[in-house]
């Protein structure tokens, strides 16, 4: 039976090694997009798949940083970089302002009252006049990252982004895989249980809503610099309904489900878009439907399922 962290290593190798060549083979913005995506759906798994708090308003924290960081960056001449982190921090605010409100609900009414706040949010920013309203902002210049890397060439923004995937990608690892993580766990399989042993679930479900919709607001921010424009379908419920479609369809509570998730609907999104227009959305139905009837572990769940089984082992 093969080692299983050396198999882990081997696997987290040969996907650094595919990213790093990734843009010689495909196209760099496409690529952009999903991996913004991609993290969006790994903040978001960390709230639902470890925490077991499911929030319908996640797109208000991507929305949140992606205007910040073109507002500032456009208007007030701010480094990306610089840019970037007012907007993840913007994000982080106002996910705990929203924690603050909503951790102490459950179920259906923790994921209502998130909807609710998200579309206080959209409606703020087609009011405000530094989002543009209708318009949104546009042309949001690229400019250097760190005064050195000239970000108007595809493939220098793309190794940008990779690295901010992987700091993300590193951060939820780490946290799901840390102590904190384990209570995480054992708050979204039984909370009494959790409360009777005496932690204070309050604070690390905040704590976790706050990380969550932190590495969302990076995920948009990026997102705002690759495309250089913001609209208010980053903020529009849709978006928090697609991080949902990626996250259960990659594989809910698993490391590199949502990546997977994220990158098939992204993939189709795509492709689909100019041949069959507005009936995508019907062809995205159908695939959540499917995953919740066919194989409701996600792909990445089946696929484990799958590896346990030939080799003999239990599942955890």
């Amino acid at each position: 039976m093969p080692n299983l962290s050396k198999v882990r290593l081997a696997g987290y190798g040969a996907l650094l090694a595919a990213g790093l060549v990734a843009p010689f083979v495909a196209y760099p913005i496409f690529l952009m997009h999903a991996l913004c995506f991609a993290l969006f759906a790994c903040a978001f798994n960390l709230l639902l798949g470890y925490t077991g708090l499911l929030s319908f308003g996640h797109a208000a924290f991507f929305g949140t940083a992606a205007y910040v960081t073109g507002h500032v960056v456009k208007t007030m001449a701010v480094p990306p970089g610089l840019g970037v982190l007012a907007g993840t921090a913007a994000a982080t605010a106002v996910g705990f302002v929203f924690g603050s409100l909503v951790i102490r609900r459950q179920g259906i009414y923790f994921a209502m009252i998130t909807l609710a706040l998200a579309q206080l949010m959209y409606f703020f920013f087609l009011q405000t006049s530094f989002t543009g309203g209708e318009d949104g902002i546009q042309g949001i210049p690229r400019g250097h990252f760190l005064w050195m890397v000239n970000l108007a060439d595809d493939r220098k923004l793309y190794y940008v982004v990779l690295a901010t995937f992987l700091f993300g990608f590193v951060v939820i690892h780490r946290t799901i895989h840390s102590p904190f993580g384990q209570v995480l766990k054992a708050i979204r399989e039984n909370e009494p249980r959790a409360v009777s042993l005496g932690y204070d679930v309050n604070k690390y479900k905040l704590l976790a809503f706050v990380i969550s919709a932190g590495l969302s607001g990076l995920a948009g921010a990026m997102y705002a610099i690759v495309f250089t424009f913001v609209t208010l379908t980053s903020s529009d419920w849709h978006t928090s309904g697609e991080v949902v479609l990626m996250t259960l369809l990659g594989g809910l509570g698993t490391v590199f489900g949502p990546i997977v998730g994220a990158f098939a609907v992204v993939t189709l999104q795509t492709q689909l878009a100019d041949k069959v227009g507005s009936l995508v959305t019907v062809i995205m139905g159908a695939m959540f439907i499917g995953c919740v009837l066919l194989f409701r572990r996600g792909i990445v769940g089946e696929a484990v399922g799958l590896y346990n089984r030939v080799l003999g082992r239990r599942p955890y």
